[in-house]
Parts: C-alpha cells; structure tokens; sequence
C-alpha cells in the first residue's frame, strides 16, 4: 500500500513539475554598467532573487559603456530566441535598430535604469532622470547652497551617457535662469581612477566650486576619500547626487554629503524581469513604472539598512 502511495505521489509530481518545466523561460539582463560599480551589485542581486523566486533563467552581463558590446549582446539574445530582454541605455538612440529587431522577432523588451525616449521599448521601469537632475538643483537653490553666478562641478562615471545628459539638461533648466554655471567632467568606471581625477580637479577648482553634483554612484560614493585627500571637512562644499550605495549612505549620516537619490534597485530588476514576464504571456506592458526617493541625514539609515542586507 505505501509503495503504491509512493509510485502514485511520484506519478502526480511528475504529471505536475512536466507543464512547470515546459513553461520555464529564459530571459536576458543587459547592463551598460560595470560590476566593479557598487549599485550594480544591487541591481544583479535583483535580477538573481527574480530568478530564484520564479525558477526562471535569467542570463545577466556587464558592458561596461561600450555600445557596441551591449548591441551584440540583445542579438545574441534574438538569436538563442530569448523569451523577454530587460536592458539598461548605454546612450540615447544606441539601441534603436536592435530593439526593433527583437520586437520583429516577438521579443519583449523592457528599459531599465536608464530611459530613452528614442528607442521603441515595451516600457520602462526606473527613475525619471529629468525629475532627479531637477530635483538636485532645486534641492541646492531651495536650501540656499547655491545663488547666482556660482559655479557648480558634476562628475560623472561616462561622458555622453544617456543617464548623464538627461540629468544635465533637467539641471540647466533650473541653474540656466538663475545664471549658475557648471562643468561636467569624466571619472571613469575604475573606483582608482575616479578618486585619482576627482581629486585633481578638486584640488585646481577648489576655490571656485561652490557645490557638486554627483551624477554616477561611483563619483558621489568617492565624496568622502577625495574630501580627505584633498583636506575639504565634511559639509563645507555641499554635495548631493546618486545613493545607491553604502558609501553614499555613510558620507550622508557623516555630513559629506548633503542629498543622495535612492533608486530602488533590487526593486527595478525585479520588477523588469516580471514586466517582461508579463509580456510573454500576452498581457503587453502599458504603462511605465517610477521608483526613487530623495533621501537626507534624517532618513539615510532607512536605505543604508537596506543596502546592508540585515
């Protein structure tokens, strides 16, 4: 009797896992970033708990800024027939062609991270640069950081990034009237380095920099090691920017800097991935979905606590 129990229990698993097995699905995360950057720690992690919560495959990869790399990378997808491709913007327009050939092929593709109005993707999901750059500079004028005829430095990791531009131009809207001027400088994907060139800058503007605008993870998580390399206390050139990352945390609770933006990443790739998903099973993405705060001393330890994993 209980063998007969067993076989029988052994039959309904299998009648049961074989529909399970034949919809699992493959699906591709495609990053502009690079894995030496702290939030893209977070936002594979994302990806990663998506996979083990659904039993999907997700194939993840890093391009480190380089378009071309990342096109190949979604035909790679198109061509192992990819159920659903989630994929950052290394640079507005970038991927244009190749979206459109997944799409041609029945492919969702979902944009997240970075948005890019030029290219036909099924939605979005991630913050609104335009409303983050927005909110930094509003953020310095309102706190009376900033005034006319300041001048204002905004490192950023990859010149030319769509995340970078956009942020930019929201930014001028608000520093333009007020005659605020800026200057956006490179600092690379390498932690070294952008220490190293931040650092230097600082040290032959200093006199002239009225506040910075972080406008990558790595830039504004490096605040505190350029400060004490180059001798600038904590506080006496306001800082805001992204805050992705436990260094930002830190350097907000210490007094280095003044705002980060949270940008929810675990959230993002995990609801990419089932935004993509969703796709695939005939329910097309119609709307777009926004994440991110804007977060101060008073609340970094909310988002550091998050960024810890306790």
């Amino acid at each position: 009797m209980l063998r007969t129990l067993t076989r029988f229990l052994a039959l309904l698993f299998f009648a049961l896992a074989l529909p399970l097995a034949a919809q699992a699905k493959t699906f591709y995360w495609i990053s502009h970033g690079s894995p030496a950057d702290p939030v893209w720690t977070y936002f594979l992690a994302g990806a990663n708990m998506w996979a083990k919560d659904t039993g999907q495959t997700v194939k993840t990869s890093f391009h480190n800024g380089d378009v071309a790399a990342q096109q190949e990378a979604i035909r790679t997808a198109i061509a192992a027939k990819a159920d659903g491709i989630v994929t950052t913007s290394p640079d507005p327009g970038s991927l244009t062609e190749v979206v459109k050939e997944a799409r041609a092929a029945g492919i969702p593709v979902i944009n997240f991270n970075t948005p890019d109005s030029k290219v036909d993707f099924n939605a979005y999901v991630g913050v609104d640069l335009a409303s983050v750059g927005k909110g930094w500079a509003q953020y310095l004028v309102d706190h009376n950081l900033v005034k006319s005829g300041d001048f204002v430095w905004m490192p950023v990791e990859v010149p030319g990034a769509s995340y970078g531009v956009v942020e930019e131009q929201a930014i001028a809207g608000v520093f333009k009237p007020l005659n605020i001027t800026w200057e956006v400088t490179d600092a690379t994907l390498d932690q070294a380095n952008v220490i190293s060139r931040m650092s230097d800058y600082l040290t032959a503007n200093r006199t002239k920099i009225k506040a910075i605008i972080g406008l990558g993870d790595l830039v504004t998580g490096s605040i505190k090691r350029v400060f004490d390399q180059v001798g600038v206390k904590p506080g006496e050139i306001p800082v805001v920017g992204w805050g992705n990352s436990r260094d930002t945390t830190g350097e907000v609770l210490a007094g280095y800097v003044n705002a980060g933006e949270w940008q929810d990443p675990q959230a993002t790739s995990y609801l990419a991935l089932s935004y993509a998903n969703l796709a695939t099973n005939g329910i097309p993405p119609g709307f777009d979905i926004h994440v991110g705060a804007l977060y101060t001393k008073d609340t970094a330890s909310i988002y550091d606590k998050i960024l810890s994993g306790k």
